[in-house]
């Protein structure tokens, strides 16, 4: 087998490919010439903000439900169009699926007009709500979101405008939105030429690139406040950016039609590849090590029961905390933290208390804490303490100082696993 690692990075791959060519394969439907749908499939497949979400997060891959999607209904494929849509909130991804399922039923409704296109929209629009509502009844509401986000926590994640034109991803990766510098010009050409002959497919095509951009400026615009107040739905979502999909795939297929109007097949094609390669570029993949095998982690494998709480504690909505759901791999052992967006409010609280374990300071009420936990063993991860900013700690002292009187376990590389002493 590949193992987790490997298995992931094939997963990955394997999405672009699906992207490009589920992409590719909806636009010869809307009977673009082979060398333009390529392009406009590549784009879509290595859009910077697709691929930004690809690194770490599920939103990348999802994405390719959207020209699967539209490619299943030019086919006639309409079960398979209703599946896709509903499999967006189904994946947990129901940010999107807000702007995803209007943007399929107005697109559908353009492309034809007859008895199935209205059962499939309406098919494709029930299947989406139930299953947000599943999702919300199940999760959401048991969860610290039962009440909805502040427009303030929308605020530290809304894009600015020169986040569009910038290459670099910043530590804030998710206001990365570069569109390219070149490739929203030509996407730009696409749509005033497909204005000249197919209004309506310009027109959804044109909303949706645009309307994603503009709500991914969230609070920077007075727009998404109106929503925010108008919309319960959209009381919920924190990342304002979760809709640029839709944009990558409209973009894409605007720049494949500008392709199309050449009469040169190859040699325009071929250029329009390089460019869109050359203006789409973005460093967001780098190489680290993976840490299989850690024998502090198979020491804690083999010990007495009881649970493990990992240092430095994080919040659950901060994706630092998944690294330890990585070690679980190595050690399966119930732990009072994590990453999870949707955790319950209690464990907020809980993780709240126990923040200050950080800077060393485990007094007897903490321990008391930890041992009514089930907490048996402290797993200290020295490299995640450069993380102070996220914490809520504002400590100098060297982490976990008083950790070191207890008895150690094990340790390899950068982490070191301690036994809490049994009560007194």
């Amino acid at each position: 087998m590949l193992g987790a690692v490997r298995g992931w990075n094939a997963f990955v791959l394997l999405t672009y490919l699906a992207a490009g060519g589920l992409a590719c394969l909806w636009l010869r439907e809307l009977g673009l010439p082979r060398g333009a749908a390529l392009a406009g499939g590549l784009a879509f497949a290595i859009a910077p903000y697709r691929v930004g979400q690809s690194v770490g997060h599920l939103l990348g891959p999802i994405s390719i439900l959207l020209p699967l999607a539209l490619y299943a209904f030019e086919r006639r494929l309409l079960w398979l169009a209703v599946a896709a849509v509903a499999s967006i909130p189904l994946s947990g991804q129901v940010h999107l699926a807000l702007g995803a399922v209007p943007f399929f039923c107005a697109y559908a409704l353009v492309r034809r007009r007859d008895l199935r296109t209205w059962v499939a929209v309406e098919a494709a629009v029930a299947s989406a709500v139930a299953a947000g509502f599943l999702v919300k009844t199940t999760t959401i509401d048991h969860s610290h979101l039962a009440g909805g986000r502040s427009l303030h926590a929308v605020s530290q994640y809304s894009a600015g405008w020169g986040d569009f034109v910038s290459r670099h991803k910043g530590h804030e990766a998710e206001q990365f939105v570069f569109l390219g510098w070149a490739t929203p010009v030509l996407a730009a050409v696409g749509l005033a030429l497909l204005w000249r002959g197919r209004r309506g497919l310009a027109l959804v095509l044109g909303l949706g690139a645009v309307v994603p951009i503009v709500l991914a400026l969230g609070t920077n615009t007075p727009l998404y406040s109106g929503l925010w107040h108008a919309l319960p739905p959209f009381r919920y979502p924190r990342v304002p950016e979760r809709l640029m999909p839709i944009a990558c795939l409209c973009i894409a297929a605007l720049v494949a039609f500008a392709v199309a109007r050449s009469r040169r097949a190859v040699v325009v094609p071929a250029l329009a590849v390089a460019l869109l390669l050359v203006d789409l570029h973005v460093h967001v993949y780098g190489a680290s090590a993976a840490d299989a095998g850690n024998r502090a982690y198979a020491a804690l494998r083999e010990a007495p029961p009881g649970r493990v709480l990992e240092l430095p504690v994080f919040m659950p909505d901060l994706h630092y905390g998944s690294v330890y759901q990585y070690y679980d791999m190595q050690a399966r052992r119930e732990r009072p933290a994590g990453y999870s967006t949707v955790a319950p409010r209690a464990a907020y609280d809980l993780l709240r208390t126990l923040l200050a374990v950080n800077c060393g300071r485990l007094d007897a009420a903490q321990l008391a804490t930890l041992r009514r936990l089930g907490v048996r063993y402290v797993a200290v991860h020295r490299p995640l303490f450069r993380y102070r900013r996220v914490q809520g700690t504002s400590c100098t002292p060297p982490p976990a100082r008083r950790l070191r009187s207890f008895p150690r376990l094990a340790a390899d590389g950068a982490v070191t696993i301690y036994v809490l002493p049994p009560r007194r």
